[in-house]
């Protein structure tokens, strides 16, 4: 399940809570060294032009996933946004990602009694500026491991759609066409020394 953070949150939140789970990780001796992981995805949106429209960033915190999208350049009003089961962006139409990351079988939406996906978001509001942004969480969600780990042998994307999500409709939310596509890479934190 899905928790919108507040909006006046930034990216400090995703990488302060890193930060705490890697300095947890350590042995609790000062001395001791917190090395380097494998420990946030990133995913760059573009669209089928080559357009650069922004970023995701995820990580793992306690218990679920963190994830923060930072989207520019966009028609404003509300877009439907949802990770995807695929690791391709193959233009025009990015179809290549396949349909929303759903480990858990559910069906779309969170106005939908059967679900939500995993993947599933609210929608992104696209300001007059043409920007947007959304802090998430997503409680059981990991990035490597276990049943429902994202970054599994065929990777996954991120998808900013052409209208809004109604939040029920299965399976995608008739949110229409795909217009920017990511594929997320696992990335190292370095922790502030």
């Amino acid at each position: 399940m899905i928790r919108q953070l507040g909006k006046t949150g930034s990216l400090r939140l995703l990488i302060a809570g890193l930060s705490i789970s890697l300095v947890a990780c350590s042995d609790g001796n000062s001395d001791s060294e917190v090395s380097p992981a494998e420990s946030i995805a990133r995913a760059t949106l573009l669209g089928a032009d080559g357009t650069q429209y922004g970023e995701v960033i995820i990580g793992e915190g306690d218990g679920g996933l963190i994830v923060r999208v930072d989207a520019r350049g966009l028609e404003p009003g509300p877009r439907g946004v949802h990770i995807h089961q695929v690791g391709k962006c193959d233009g025009p139409d990015f179809k290549s990602a396949g349909g929303h990351w759903n480990p858990t079988e559910k069906q779309h939406g969170f106005d939908n009694p059967k679900g939500a996906h995993m993947g599933d978001f609210v929608n992104l509001e696209i300001g007059e500026d043409g920007s947007g942004s959304i802090e998430a969480t997503i409680e059981g969600g990991n990035l490597k491991e276990g049943a429902n780990a994202l970054m599994d042998s065929d990777g996954a994307a991120f998808v900013v759609h052409a209208g809004p999500d109604d939040m029920k409709t299965d399976p995608s939310g008739e949110s229409g066409g795909r217009v920017a596509c990511g594929i997320f890479e696992l990335q190292k934190f370095e922790p502030v020394r």
